[in-house]
């Protein structure tokens, strides 16, 4: 094998006119990337046997690319650059003379192999990082991409837009989680009423109707919080809603608080007002706050003479 390797090394040297190392190094440079792709199609083509889901064909063809992709710089490196014994080696000087260069990149980099080591995230978590909260759709090499959720709309929904952050961020940036792990959120809906309604009744139907909708999380929460205490320390003790009083200039603040999964906080929160507002409105001791201005008149009596 490598004496028929040489003769067509040193036939590609007098047709190209280099010398025969760096033929040979083309040769190798060849067979590495039809190699490593071959192998990756046959991976594709066992994985697409083996599985007929989409997601599992989606995530392995990016993430095979993106390994494919750094396997092949580290082979095809070590055959062009002499003098490296080891891949150890050779990235650490690599990394020596490019880190001002490309220091962003390889920043980017290191948060990508942070991102598939420890996964901070998964596809389809949502997450808030940078200031940009969304559901996670893709992950690169360089950047992540989520479908936005929240800020041009004044709800937990998507606005449509895909956003790409670099991952980089994932070290200079608080990654929150809202769906890894605990799958749920508190969540307050709160009513605002005067100071002369009948408040212990408003709570009373607050709390009712908090419950009617909400209560049905509470098991489901309970079992996810067992699986999520084996990897993180959470010391939930109060699953039920409740129902909280407080002042503010304008009247009595009622706050329902409960929990709900991420996705289902808009819906939820419109079941309460709508059944909320219909309650209530059957009921003549319990109006809404809003505020207002009271102007009094000073009535002065004129004396006659």
């Amino acid at each position: 094998m490598i004496p028929y390797f040489q003769d067509i090394a040193v036939q590609v040297s007098e047709y190209l006119g280099t010398s025969t190392a760096i033929s040979e190094n083309l040769l190798q440079t060849l067979f590495i990337i039809l190699g490593l792709i071959a192998i990756r199609y046959l991976l594709i083509v066992l994985v697409y046997w083996r599985s007929s889901s989409a997601a599992v064909h989606y995530n392995f063809k990016r993430y095979s690319t993106q390994i494919f992709v750094v396997l092949g710089l580290l082979l095809v490196g070590k055959v062009w650059i002499e003098g490296f014994q080891s891949v150890a080696t050779f990235l650490g000087l690599l990394s020596v003379g490019l880190a001002l260069a490309l220091r962003e990149l390889l920043t980017g980099l290191a948060g990508w192999i942070y991102i598939i080591v420890r996964q901070p995230f998964e596809m389809g978590d949502r997450i808030e990082v940078a200031g940009v909260k969304g559901d996670i759709i893709d992950k690169r090499m360089f950047t992540f991409s989520v479908i936005e959720v929240g800020n041009r709309v004044d709800a937990e929904q998507s606005t449509g837009r895909i956003i790409h952050i670099p991952n980089s961020k994932v070290f200079t940036d608080t990654v929150a989680n809202y769906t890894s792990g605990f799958p749920f959120i508190w969540h307050e809906v709160a009513v605002a009423l005067t100071f002369d309604s009948n408040v212990k009744k408003a709570r009373a139907i607050l709390d009712e109707v908090t419950n009617t909708h909400a209560a049905e999380f509470v098991d489901e929460a309970e079992a996810a919080l067992k699986h999520a205490q084996e990897s993180f320390m959470l010391m939930f003790t109060i699953f039920t809603p409740a129902v909280y009083v407080s002042t503010t200039e304008n009247g009595i603040k009622l706050t329902a608080r409960y929990l709900c999964p991420v996705r289902k906080t808009r819906s939820t929160e419109q079941a309460i007002v709508l059944d909320l507002l219909e309650r209530y409105q059957t009921e003549k001791d319990i109006e809404f706050a809003f505020r207002t201005m009271r102007l009094k008149a000073d009535n002065k009596q004129n004396d006659e003479d």
